[in-house]
């Protein structure tokens, strides 16, 4: 599977919102697109992944 363009391993069935927790993401200040399409945060938890699929992470960052 890609992440932002990085080749990474997919260790088993996993959900999309554990993928992000493992990469370190923080799942309430990021967007995902995942093979061109914008994953829903709501959907997070049951979108499973597989090894082909792309994935784009956006995280956002707050400042002043």
């Amino acid at each position: 599977m890609t992440i932002n363009g990085e080749e990474k391993t997919l260790a088993g069935n996993l959900p999309l919102s554990e993928l992000l927790q493992q990469e370190g993401f923080h799942i309430e200040r990021v967007a995902v697109e995942r093979n061109g399409e914008i994953v829903p945060k709501e959907a997070y938890g049951s979108v499973f992944l597989s090894e082909a699929d792309k994935l784009e992470v956006v995280s956002f960052v707050g400042g002043g």
